[in-house]
């Protein structure tokens, strides 16, 4: 899992950036939406809602911009109708590829993500041809530089964390999906500042890339999430952090 979470802690620095400019706003309202839509527009009982409300306020949204996102999921507010579709694939040498959209027209989706597939040197397949592959979990990311590692993992195993890994400037707390919420809960209640909290499909195991096939692999991943319908994707791949890192910079 080394290499796709040095992946996933590159795109989260790239987030954090685009947030300051306000280049995240369309897919941080879309999740707002959506979450309101499906589970109502009250966040203490809609915990997909309160992340992404926690989410929209770390990019500072504001809170109109968040209110009126929330509205049109719930129907107070006219606009377009969002619906949530998945999509699965291959990437280049056999990477597994999990991808979450929002859309308000599937037809343009799929093809749109069909495209980028082929392009890059993929291809879509069937639903639940890689799902399988992937365990649902729930992240928390916190600052390392803030924290002594020891008690904060003592932290995070009371409020019953599954795992707890050191990932660049992070520390990244796993937990059992339906775990996250009690778990970001327990630690912010204990003082601990949170950078994120968020749902994530974790490989149970990798392929490994080099050469082409990683550059294919991580300009495929760019173009997938620079699409606006694209809220995540989720891929085993295992690129070697320092090629990572070279092509990231190019």
């Amino acid at each position: 899992m080394a290499g796709h979470s040095k992946w996933a802690n590159i795109r989260f620095r790239k987030e954090r950036q685009d947030a300051k400019k306000g280049k995240i706003f369309t897919k941080l309202i879309k999740e707002l939406t959506i979450a309101a839509r499906m589970g109502g527009g009250d966040p203490e009982s809609n915990p997909r809602l309160r992340t992404a409300i926690q989410a929209a306020k770390a990019a500072n949204m504001p809170m109109k911009n968040i209110e009126n996102a929330i509205k049109k999921g719930t129907g107070e507010l006219p606009g377009i109708t969002l619906e949530e579709v998945t999509y699965e694939g291959y990437g280049p040498g056999g990477v597994a590829l999990y991808i979450v959209c929002t859309t308000d027209n599937r037809n343009r989706t799929v093809s749109e993500v069909r495209h980028l597939l082929n392009k890059y040197g993929g291809n879509l397949g069937e639903s639940g041809c890689v799902s399988w592959l992937f365990d649902k979990k729930g992240l928390i990311r916190v600052l390392a530089q803030n924290y002594d590692e020891e008690e904060l993992m003592m932290l995070a195993i009371d409020a019953g964390a599954e795992d707890f890994q050191s990932e660049d400037e992070f520390y990244e707390i796993y937990t059992a999906f339906e775990d996250l919420e009690k778990v970001r809960s327990s630690l912010e209640e204990a003082g601990i500042q949170i950078e994120s909290a968020e749902t994530t499909y974790i490989p149970q195991n990798t392929v490994p890339l080099e050469g082409k096939q990683a550059e294919q692999m991580l300009k495929l991943m760019d173009a997938l999430e620079e699409n606006d319908d694209v809220q995540n994707v989720y891929a085993n791949f295992d690129i070697d952090e320092k090629v990572m890192e070279a092509l990231e910079n190019n």
